[in-house]
């Protein structure tokens, strides 16, 4: 027996029969042609073909996993459709007279590498979209049909170099237990995908793919980024027996669905989930959520080629809103920028896009989309129970303008004779200089949610995706831990209530130190909201609090997670 170290990038536990599914490398000769229009014609029946397929798979994807996963595909299908790309495989056949796969190998070969070079990880993965949509028409130009993972037929764990979004998007969960691969990280489209689709994932396994055979048995420790080749009866014994621990504490824990979040002492807490779709604000419902702390409108604006009218807005908004059935839904305006992008907006490029137009800078840059939002949303809150919040606001100027817009936008349409509910406004707390005055926000603003993931990088100044400085991700570093504690400390001051939306809020080992600071909400993936629940009522908060100065006065994370874990071994 042999065991594998990856990056766990989607939790849980999966046994089975390895199934290797290589990644096409297509052997491309430069040809001249004679006849360049005939070569272009061949080009163009190849995009035509490698968009039908796609189109097919987004739309596979879209009904199995809903519109935020199927957004991934519509993005390679922009590149498909890409002008500049076009044009320039077209002027290289034309006027080099070369064959069209050398033409369309040398376009995107530069806009690999291109990628492949810059510092920011997720950009890197994404040199991985534009080389899964090049095999795809290099594949019908020379004939050569790629591997369709949607036939296989037995229970598998599939092991890749790099799977790609379009293989993820057409994998079959029932059959499909999980998957490994050679490169990745947590933000790969393939990662995401997997934690959608509820099978656990381990990426970034380095040589998985030369050191696992067809037919190896497996098992994939999708918790702690584990994969072991060929184990023993023992270790298979001792994971089937944590994969049935893992099903009858989900089945044993159905009853907490009708109840409320209270601790062992009394205290209410609410925990709500993080949506991007309106299929997701249904599972929510279904896994027993309060209600929904951040809806990530961005999504909306990315699985479309053109800013998405009011009324379609409305309608997504209306659709949530009554699906929650008279919970709370905190909308956060458009979230464009950084790792986000809209192609068809044309931005210019930044060098930093993190620290850029991202956020409520792009909104209050680009009014006219902000205001169409919150216009739709305004309408839409006569449905049910809508709470809107800010993004990446660094100081409190940008609030007032934010919210200006706002009361403007609602004083139009009462005058228009539009009924609009009473809505809560409040923002995201991401960067320190927010948290440090956010004594002064919370005279303003209506709730705070906290980002913990974006607190984290910027508090750190270390780029939660640059796998280099990756040790500096520290959620438990006391400088995040007195921030966190100091929103919810002033926020209670002046009556008003905080969430966090970050990994934090489903962390087992950071919800009784969170729990002991008295955070209102926990905000997390829908598949976490039960376990997060659970865990909270396990706790007394009187038990933890004693424990919050001395955890904010130790010097470094590993020593407040030493503490952390010694509370929760005595609990259990």
């Amino acid at each position: 027996m042999s065991f594998l170290q990856g990056i766990a990038a989607s939790d849980g536990i999966a046994i089975a029969k390895a199934f290797r599914l290589e990644t096409h490398h297509f052997s491309i000769e430069k040809k001249r042609v004679r006849d360049s229009e005939e070569e272009k014609k061949r080009f163009h029946d190849a995009l035509f073909s490698a968009k039908g397929e796609l189109e097919m798979i987004r739309d596979y994807a879209d009904e199995e996993l809903g519109t935020n996963q199927a957004a991934i595909l519509d993005a390679q299908l922009l590149v498909l459709a890409d002008p500049e790309l076009i044009i320039a495989v077209e002027e290289k056949i034309t006027h080099l007279h070369v064959n069209a796969e050398f033409a369309i190998m040398e376009e995107t070969d530069r806009f690999i590498n291109m990628l492949e070079s810059v510092d920011n990880i997720y950009l890197r993965e994404r040199a991985a979209d534009i080389r899964d949509i090049t095999n795809r028409i290099q594949s019908h130009l020379l004939g050569i049909p790629i591997h369709n993972p949607s036939m296989i037929a037995e229970e598998v764990i599939i092991i890749s170099d790099d799977l790609t979004p379009s293989h993820t998007a057409q994998l079959n969960s029932q059959l499909v237990k999980g998957f490994v691969t050679n490169i990745g990280g947590k933000t790969s489209h393939s990662a995401i995908l997997a934690r959608s689709m509820n099978i656990p994932a381990v990426v970034g396994a380095k040589t998985a793919f030369q050191d696992i055979e067809n037919g190896d048995c497996i098992i994939l420790d999708g918790n702690k980024g584990l994969v072991h080749i060929n184990p023993t009866p023992e270790v298979i014994a001792e994971y089937e027996k944590l994969q049935q621990l893992e099903k009858q504490n989900q089945s044993n824990l159905d009853w907490l669905i009708q109840e409320k979040t209270v601790s062992g002492d009394g205290h209410a807490f609410s925990v709500v989930g993080n949506i991007g779709s309106v299929d997701e604000a249904r599972e929510v419902i279904r896994k027993g959520g309060e209600g929904i702390g951040l809806f990530r409108t961005e999504f909306l604006f990315m699985e479309k080629k053109r800013l998405p009218l009011e009324d379609e807005q409305f309608e997504a908004y209306k659709t949530v809103l009554q699906a929650m059935e008279g919970k709370p839904v905190i909308v956060r305006t458009i979230d464009i920028g950084g790792d986000k992008e809209l192609p068809y907006l044309h931005l210019s490029k930044e060098m930093n896009p993190f620290l850029g137009f991202r956020g409520i800078r792009f909104c209050l840059g680009e009014q006219t989309i902000l205001r169409t939002q919150l216009r739709a949303l305004l309408r839409a809150s006569a449905f049910g129970n809508l709470k809107i919040m800010f993004p990446m606001v660094a100081v409190i100027e940008e609030f007032r303008q934010g919210k200006a817009m706002f009361e403007e936008e609602k004083r139009k349409l009462v005058e228009e004779g539009i009924t609009v509910g009473n809505i809560e406004l409040g923002m995201m707390v991401e960067i320190p200089s927010t948290a440090l005055m956010v004594e002064s926000f919370a005279k303003e603003a209506d709730f705070f949610s906290i980002g913990t993931n974006d607190l984290i990088q910027y508090t750190l100044a270390a780029d939660r995706m640059n796998e280099q400085v990756s040790y500096l991700y520290q959620p438990y570093h006391p400088a995040i831990l007195r921030l966190i504690k100091r929103v919810i400390d002033y926020a209670h001051q002046e009556g008003k209530w905080v969430s966090i939306c970050g990994d934090m809020a489903e962390n087992k080992v950071a919800i009784p130190l969170l729990v002991g600071m008295g955070l209102d909400e926990f905000s997390v993936h829908s598949s976490s909201i039960i376990n997060t629940r659970a865990h909270i009522r396990d706790l007394r908060m009187q038990d933890i609090q004693h424990m919050i100065d001395k955890v904010l006065n130790l010097p470094n994370a590993a020593e407040v997670e030493q503490v952390l874990e010694n509370f929760l071994n005595k609990s259990d």
